[in-house]
């Protein structure tokens, strides 16, 4: 369904739960970094009604599990810290491309967002499969089903904004390219990307 080119070994599980905390912790930013990169794509494209519509519940959901994620870890006896860089993203950023209208700028932030909440989703399903933390399983699978609803939404918007070919070929090509990345980075245990 989500149609990555480059799956993640599931052993990353074996590493990811060695560094639970890092993994709790590394996840709450992600999902306070996808509020706030939502909240950003309402302000850059305010003009586009379906764009403000659509994306202000998932702000507030990306919000909820912020905070879910926060109880999860004050449970567990773990601080949130100090955020940290996502180079799995920052280089996800650098696949995207530049310039042209701003429809086609939207199409490749609404990509961006789908690729960031595959990824994710594929990573929750392998963590709420594979984790040995009964607990865990049950809260990453509902993360997973979330992400994969956010996924579907941001393709689907996108293919508001262009023809429908030319975003099945963008993601294609968008695919590869983060095929490629992943391929190009370590597994790390104490991050969710």
């Amino acid at each position: 369904m989500l149609g990555l080119k480059l799956a993640t070994d599931p052993r990353w599980v074996n590493i990811a739960e060695k560094t639970i905390e890092e993994i709790l912790v590394d996840h709450a930013f992600c999902e306070q970094k996808a509020a706030t990169t939502g909240i950003s794509l309402i302000v850059r494209f305010s003009n586009y009604t379906e764009i403000v519509e659509k994306v202000s519940p998932i702000v507030a959901e990306e919000w909820g599990h912020f905070r879910k994620v926060l109880k999860e870890l004050n449970k567990r006896g773990y601080n949130l810290g100090k955020p940290r860089k996502d180079e799995y993203v920052l280089e996800l950023q650098k696949g995207l491309k530049k310039g042209g209208s701003i429809e086609h700028q939207l199409i490749e932030a609404l990509l961006l967002c789908a690729m960031i909440e595959a990824r994710s989703c594929e990573r929750f399903r392998l963590l709420s499969l594979h984790v040995s933390d009964e607990k865990l399983k049950d809260f990453y699978h509902e993360f997973m089903v979330s992400e994969a609803g956010h996924y579907r939404l941001f393709i689907d918007l996108a293919k508001n904004y262009a023809d429908e070919e030319y975003v099945k070929q963008r993601w294609q090509e968008f695919l590869a390219y983060e095929a490629d990345l992943m391929g190009r980075m370590e597994y790390r245990g104490d991050r969710v990307h």
